[in-house]
């Protein structure tokens, strides 16, 4: 554009041509690289879709930019004139430009490809014959038996054989709290082992996993296409006709009705065909598509298709998750209930001390209340982790246990004086820990998973789009309508098994709402 009339009228430019070269044979050689490399996508395209009896944006863009330049071509060696060589070359231009917008959105979804995929360790030990060897992932098989250690990732899906531990799943489910795991029970790739030992026999590799499923669901969203896309799509195939039959009549209209030459009905022709080339259509959507996706994930939203990007414009109703996504995803400690002479510092402190020396979520919640009351804790002697039941441990000469119901029956400590209490912490949604020292009901303590401290805000900016607020949730009634009540949601959904949620979503959108989930 710098030599051309436009960069001289326009612009006010005076470039003079290097080399003493004509001006439109220094234009030939400065649009060669973009007509015979940049251009090629359009060219392959074209014949692609030729082929396939269709006509699409390829042709279109082919034939405005090939017949351009070929007249031009033509000109230039023919002794010189008016040629096209900056309009195809900026034609050019547009057309790629929407196409590196389009790449570069699908190269934020391969950024998030490669961080799921960094979720799967490495290396795995396999019990062979009776010795554990370190093998990559990629040659585990189904039927090898797993020896997964504290803190260590599980390689792929399988089930439990031998061992107890609780098993962090928040990478692969978002659950925050640990599940328990036992023989019999299925584990998921990508997880962590939180403290026990476990023998799992593998059951899902490679591409069968329940991870490897989430990284597919979301290369299948990079190749989809939205229907502002599609729609420019099947406009094309028009504007091809529109195009060609535009500069047919032009040419005919300037041979048969005018006595010019037939160079210049040509000239004429072809500025139509490259003026109706819609380059907009190639570059407005995927600019929108990259702005849109790009503010998503500036804000963590990573969306699964362009059709969820332009859907979420009609969102009625948002159905939330709980744990996690409207709560912290980490215990917290709400009440501490007294019973007995001893003071709340006293049984804080103590409990504490217990506690320390277990890696269970609740124990660290405990431990994180008792030092943000600056309560100084004393070590723990014969300590004792109860799987699934609590811990057992000598502090200051006391035997104090902490856990729950179980632990207390197995330690045959009477819990009548404080069963009321418990039944009435319980029935508001909170898990109750009971504190026992020396054989007696010293207090106890409540956990449950605080609010984020975004989520109100959340909720009050959704009900100002006027959008309806939903909690659907696997926990008990008492604590979502808790949960429900501090952040001022609308409805409730509790007490829904994993695999029933969508199921309850498909029920709201049956009843003519256009629904969004947020969580899992």
């Amino acid at each position: 554009m710098i030599w051309s009339p436009i960069g001289r009228d326009v612009f006010g430019l005076e470039v003079p041509v290097l080399f003493g070269l004509r001006e439109d044979v220094w234009a030939l050689l400065l649009s060669l690289p973009v007509i015979l490399y940049s251009c090629t996508i359009f060219f392959a395209g074209a014949v692609r879709a030729l082929r396939a009896r269709t006509l699409d944006m390829m042709v279109l863009v082919a034939v405005a930019v090939g017949s351009g330049w070929l007249y031009s071509l033509i000109i230039t060696l023919t002794g010189g004139g008016d040629v096209f060589y900056e309009a195809v070359t900026v034609l050019a231009s547009f057309v790629l430009l929407g196409h590196w917008f389009e790449m570069r959105a699908r190269g934020g979804a391969n950024d998030a490809i490669r961080t799921l995929l960094d979720l799967a360790p490495p290396k795995a030990l396999v019990l062979r014959d009776g010795a554990s060897v370190e093998v990559p992932t990629a040659e585990v098989v189904v039927g090898d038996l797993l020896l997964v250690r504290p803190g260590v990732k599980i390689a792929v899906d399988g089930v439990v054989e031998e061992g107890t531990s609780e098993v962090d799943e928040s990478t692969v489910t978002g659950e925050s709290l640990p599940v328990h795991k036992g023989p019999g029970s299925p584990v998921v790739g990508a997880t962590i082992n939180a403290n026990g030992i476990l023998r799992v026999r593998a059951t899902k590799v490679g591409s069968d996993t329940a991870l490897a499923q989430i990284v597919q669901l979301v290369q299948q969203a990079q190749n989809s296409k939205a229907p502002g896309q599609r729609l420019a799509d099947r406009a094309a195939f028009w504007l091809v006709f529109v195009a060609l039959a535009g500069g047919a009549m032009t040419l005919a209209a300037w041979l048969l009705a005018t006595d010019r030459s037939f160079g210049a009905a040509m000239l004429f022709a072809i500025t139509v065909v490259v003026i109706t080339c819609p380059d907009a259509l190639g570059l407005a959507t995927p600019t929108a598509i990259m702005v849109g996706t790009g503010l998503g994930a500036q804000r963590g939203v990573l969306f699964k298709n362009a059709v969820g990007l332009e859907t979420s414009a009609r969102i009625q109703t948002v159905v939330m998750d709980k744990t996690g996504t409207l709560t912290k995803g980490e215990p917290e400690v709400t009440d501490v209930v007294i019973n007995g002479h001893i003071t709340e510092d006293e049984l804080l402190r103590l409990v504490a001390a217990v506690e320390r020396e277990s890696e269970h979520p609740l124990a660290q919640a405990l431990v994180r209340y008792a030092e943000a009351n600056n309560l100084a804790t004393e070590g723990a002697e014969n300590f004792e982790n109860v799987p699934g039941h609590g811990a057992i441990a000598r502090v200051s000469g006391h035997r104090v246990a902490v856990g729950n119901r179980r632990l207390a029956e197995r330690e045959g400590i009477d819990l009548i004086e404080v069963a009321q209490k418990r039944d009435e912490l319980a029935a508001t949604g909170r898990t109750v820990v009971i504190a026992a020292v020396d054989g007696r009901a010293a207090g106890l303590i409540g956990i449950a998973d605080a609010p984020r401290g975004t989520s109100a805000t959340a909720v009050q900016e959704l009900h100002a789009l006027d959008i309806e607020v939903t909690m659907l949730t696997g926990d008990n009634q008492a604590t979502a309508e808790r949960i429900a009540r501090q952040l001022g949601i609308d409805t409730v959904i509790a007490e829904v098994l994993p695999g029933d949620k969508a199921a309850k979503v498909v029920e709201l959108q049956t009843s003519g709402h256009k629904v969004a989930m947020v969580g899992v």
